[in-house]
């Protein structure tokens, strides 16, 4: 688990050691798991949670228990958590026991709800490091908003989940907490940021969690992990209280967002979240709380299966194949659109976050620089500027790939009006985006999460500019949600000359890297994977989008995604079974 080379380590090596044996000292209070006795709780929605507490039938304090139990191995196998909370979250679920049987009150719409947090939000008396040593020991003096409001609500937090340092979403590895584990297979990453999230629900060591997204942080966590995500707009969700490696950023916001097991517990977190401010100076939160809406009964969807910086995958084609047959079967109109220009998204997204040389962001990480999936994000801002006219003329020219050459023609330290030409550009592309993503009469869109289901460990050192499928709905700030499909089939999702054949448009380095000889696409190693889709809707629309979520769910139907899926020594159904034991 540990990605990092002992040179970069060693300055912080009794840091990283004291805080592992914390958490290790917080794990070793979880009551240890048992079927019989825990299984009935892990298998039960948030809804289901509260609602058989106020019955009187389940009491947070016993609910609470089995979570800890399922996150105690949930750790084990995948090393999700960072900042462990039991005994404190056990004082939270007596209060709500005593308080209930006192009042007959439930505290809120999420009273008695086990919830983790991504290691950005600070909780009160603990650490808010994400991977960072140098940010340990140094606990957070105050919750943030979005904690306090999940508290509020009667939410019981029981730890912080892992982080990358990197600046693309891919892996969950730092040099403090190690590298994060994807639940459904141990040679490929949970994804990132968000990944511990996505791991932890994942494995249902929590019934509901929240992360952040400036670049895909959410969902790609969700699509890897086989679980639902949404990405808010912004404005919807404070992000007040979170730990920025990168303040003073604004020409791409991130965003805070729910993660869960289902679209339902999605929603019931929205309607908590969407609006609120706890504490009068909450930041940005817009005042706008959930809005019902109700859809016609015939939806019209577009969708697309390559995202134009490369070919999807045959499976994550199939995933969106699938669910259009899905939709059409249920009675909606389902058409192909043309994708997005996701290579012009990167080219903006590099030349606004390169603008300092990456200077801020590089500052926190001393000697962790030596990070390999830092290598080509960081690459251009390091060469003089005829060594990379030399390197994109050679991409562009010898090696056959205009889309990749762009890449390293925008990231490099800027000056101001540099900053500001970007940044107009920035605003002149989402503005022609909406208009042809929406010129059309079209519910929602239906894409690929990424052109692969997962990427093996390591796999963010040359895939980084796999993200603009996500990052795209970033810039153009869309609301956006995942929701999982199917499972990597071995036989099905092979490399066929029918899919070799046909058109693609991607980059000739990346799809080389995904799908040449030794490539990290391979759907035997990668059986029983999940695989699932984005579904995009229009700026201010999250309420429309998480209700299209719930016709698309009901129309995929049963298909092995949930809670209670996951177990140490079982893959929801797959044969497969590459769990650490």
């Amino acid at each position: 688990m540990w990605p990092f080379t002992d040179a970069a380590a060693q300055p912080y090596h009794s840091t990283i050691e004291s805080k592992r044996a914390r958490r290790a000292d917080a794990l070793g209070h979880a009551p240890p798991f048992s079927e019989d006795k825990h299984q009935k709780y892990l298998d039960a929605t948030a809804k289901q949670i509260v609602e058989n507490i106020q019955d009187r039938v389940w009491t947070a304090t016993t609910v609470l228990e089995a979570y800890l139990a399922r996150a105690a191995q949930a750790q084990k196998a995948t090393n999700c958590l960072t900042e462990v909370f039991f005994e404190e979250a056990r004082e939270e679920a007596r209060k709500l026991d005593a308080e209930f049987d006192k009042t007959g009150e439930l505290k809120g719409p999420l009273h008695g709800v086990p919830i983790s947090v991504k290691d950005m939000f600070d909780v009160k008396g603990f650490d808010s490091t994400i991977g960072f040593t140098q940010w340990a020991n140094k606990p957070a003096e105050k919750n943030a908003p979005l904690v306090a409001t999940l508290r509020a609500a009667g939410a019981v937090v029981i730890a912080k989940t892992n982080v990358p340092q990197t600046l693309f979403a891919f892996e969950s590895a730092n040099p403090l907490w190690g590298r994060t584990l994807n639940p459904w297979s141990t040679a490929h990453t949970a994804g990132g940021s968000s990944g511990g999230e996505g791991a932890l629900l994942a494995a249902d060591g929590a019934a509901l969690g929240v992360g952040t997204d400036i670049g895909g942080s959410i969902r790609i966590p969700s699509g890897y992990c086989g679980i639902y995500g949404l990405k808010p707009g912004h404005g919807r969700v404070s992000i007040e209280g979170v730990a920025d490696p990168n303040p003073g950023f604004e020409a791409i916001h991130a965003v805070a967002g729910p993660m869960a097991r289902s679209v339902a517990d999605l929603e019931r977190m929205a309607r908590v979240l969407f609006g609120a401010r706890e504490g009068a100076h909450a930041y940005f939160p817009s005042p706008l709380p959930y809005r019902d809406v109700k859809l016609p009964d015939k939806l019209r969807f577009g969708y697309y299966l390559n995202d134009g910086a490369v070919k999807g995958s045959p499976a994550c084609q199939r995933a969106v194949l699938e669910t259009v047959q899905a939709l059409r079967t249920a009675g909606h109109e389902c058409v192909e659109i043309d994708s997005p220009d996701s290579i012009q998204v990167l080219l903006l997204f590099c030349g606004l976050l390169s603008a300092d040389g990456y200077e801020t962001i590089m500052s926190h990480l001393g000697p962790d620089k030596r990070e390999s999936a830092l290598f080509i994000a960081t690459l251009g801002p390091r060469l003089p500027g005829f060594v990379r006219a030399a390197a994109t003329w050679v991409v562009r020219n010898l090696v056959g790939d205009t889309r990749f050459a762009s890449f390293l023609t925008h990231s490099y330290k800027k000056t101001v009006r540099m900053f500001y030409d970007y940044t107009k550009n920035k605003a002149a592309f989402e503005r022609q985006t909406r208009a042809a993503l929406w010129s059309a009469p079209l519910d929602a869109v239906l894409a690929p999460v990424q052109a692969v289901p997962a990427v093996p460990h390591g796999g963010c050192d040359h895939l980084a500019p796999l993200a603009c499928s996500t990052l795209m709905y970033n810039v153009v700030d869309s609301p956006v949600g995942v929701v999982p499909v199917t499972r990597v089939d071995a036989t099905r999702d092979v490399l066929s000359d029918v899919w070799r054949a046909a058109p693609g448009n991607g980059s000739k380095l990346l799809e080389d890297t995904l799908y040449g000889p030794n490539g990290a696409y391979d759907p035997k190693a990668m059986e029983g994977l999940p695989v699932g889709v984005q579904i995009i809707g229009e700026a201010w629309g999250e309420e429309k989008v998480l209700a299209v979520m719930h016709v698309v769910d009901a129309a995929l139907g049963p298909r092995g995604f949930g809670p209670g899926t996951w177990a140490p020594n079982k893959q929801g159904g797959v044969a497969k079974n590459t769990l650490v034991r």
